[in-house]
């Protein structure tokens, strides 16, 4: 046996932008939060306790890649066989000594490698064997998305690894068991790893794809064309090989007299964090940030305080990073920010809004009006749809989000973007209305 110490780990910054100035009894104070992970090295976690390691184990990750082999993956044929490609070029992908496993899923789960309640070594003979395993997979059967996490999840614990991660593939409805099962097994596998998912074609359901992997903090897109199944699969072996600290916390404390009205990630996707709290002591909270290798990300923060007089000034909230240890400790990553509060009565400084919060909080009114719009679409209001969808074309061409509104252009007819106004087109094919919701979410981060 060898033991393989762990090699750089990225480092953490915390950075607040904000406009800490309020009016006299002012309450409501706004922050982007940016956390910014770099150098890390290509093995190893923060959270990676010292343990023996046979020669060639990668102590670091463990991936468990669910195909969808119902009946449906078979119409056309070449669907199935996109999969099937499409998961051997990820297995290709992994990196040596990492813990893998491959799960066909229909009505059951089934294990196609290594089987019997095992994970596999990522080593030349395993991938061959996988790939050997993945040419007898075969359409047949129904969808039931929350069995196949279930057993991901019993695979994933038996691996001692700090990156525990997901890759789900379906390309039809969760049919064969109800939205209450499929929310119980996302509320089981919440925090114990995150999860990539992809709909291919387009008989599936964008918000339970997307709604899977909000629940475990990985990400969501379409594959309109099953032939671009294996590059897709490809880039994201590559960005779940580039975790190396996992169950990253942002812990919130507010001072006595405080609330927190929410908390949300806003780059690179709108995810509403608030509901996600856990409490860690007084007046303190955390937030699951999920794994991080060499990235950042934007946290839009909205608390509010006791109104105060001018001149008065206050720490509306401390933010940190933390990692949840055995035993309910943490470990804390080093990296912190303030948020301020300050009451003016100098009009100019009390009403100008931080470029960063306003930033953002059209970026997340984009997400939400396209939603929205969509779903009017769909019930046949077209005049609501109009108006919220030519809302969407106006904060995508203000804010720069010109893939949004590239998406955009493809379900309206855009007039004058400046001003909203759009016609709905009369014919959209069902991949580009599918495209946009899947991808609403998606953000850009403030001008330079």
């Amino acid at each position: 046996m060898a033991i393989f110490a762990k090699s750089n780990v990225p480092q953490f910054s915390v950075d607040v932008y904000q406009n800490e100035y309020l009016p006299e009894g002012g309450r409501e104070v706004n922050a982007v939060v940016t956390v910014t992970a770099t150098g890390g090295g290509t093995i190893g976690s923060a959270v990676a306790a010292p343990h023996l390691y046979a020669p060639g184990e990668d102590p670091s990750a463990a991936v468990v890649l669910m195909v969808d082999c119902s009946g449906s993956m078979d119409h056309p044929p070449t669907k199935m066989r996109n999969a099937r490609d499409a998961t051997g070029a990820a297995i290709d992908t992994l990196r040596d000594g990492v813990h893998f496993a491959v799960v066909a899923g229909t009505h059951l789960a089934r294990e196609v490698y290594p089987g019997d309640g095992r994970l596999a070594v990522a080593g030349p003979d395993t991938r061959e064997q996988a790939k050997q395993a993945l040419r007898k997979l075969s359409a047949g059967g129904g969808t039931a998305i929350g069995t196949w996490l279930r057993r991901a999840d019993r695979l994933l614990a038996s691996a001692d690894v700090a990156i525990r991660h997901g890759i789900l593939l379906t390309d039809g409805r969760n049919e064969h068991e109800s939205p209450e099962d499929l929310r119980a097994a996302l509320d089981a596998c919440a925090g114990r790893f995150t999860c990539d998912a992809r709909g291919v074609g387009t008989d599936w359901e964008v918000k339970e794809v997307t709604g899977i992997a909000s629940a475990l903090l990985g990400t969501a897109d379409i594959v309109a064309d099953p032939a671009g199944l294996a590059a897709d699969f490809t880039r994201m072996m590559e960005t779940a090989m580039g975790k190396e600290v996992a169950d990253v916390s942002l812990r919130l404390w507010t001072p006595a007299g405080a609330t927190v009205t929410f908390v949300k990630q806003v780059a690179p996707t709108v995810e509403e964090l608030t509901g996600r709290r856990t409490e860690a002591g007084p007046r303190t909270g955390d937030y699951p940030l999920g794994s991080w290798g060499d990235e950042s990300r934007d946290y839009h923060l909205c608390v509010a305080v006791p109104p105060a007089a001018v001149g008065r000034e206050m720490l509306a909230a401390r933010v940190s990073l933390v990692i949840p240890q055995p035993g309910g400790s943490v470990q804390s990553l080093g990296a912190q920010g303030l948020v301020r509060a300050v009451w003016t009565d100098d009009l100019a400084a009390s009403t100008s809004i931080n470029p960063q919060v306003a930033h953002y909080t059209g970026q997340a009114e984009l997400a939400e009006v396209i939603q929205e719009g969509l779903d009017l679409r769909k019930v046949g209001d077209m005049d609501g749809a109009t108006a919220k969808l030519g809302r969407a074309v106006q904060l995508a061409s203000a804010s720069g989000n010109a893939d949004t509104a590239k998406l955009l252009a493809k379900v309206v007819d855009v007039v004058d973007a400046a001003t909203g106004t759009v016609r709905l087109k009369t014919k959209v094919e069902e991949a580009d209305e599918m495209t946009l919701e899947t991808r609403s979410t998606k953000t850009v981060r403030v001008k330079k």
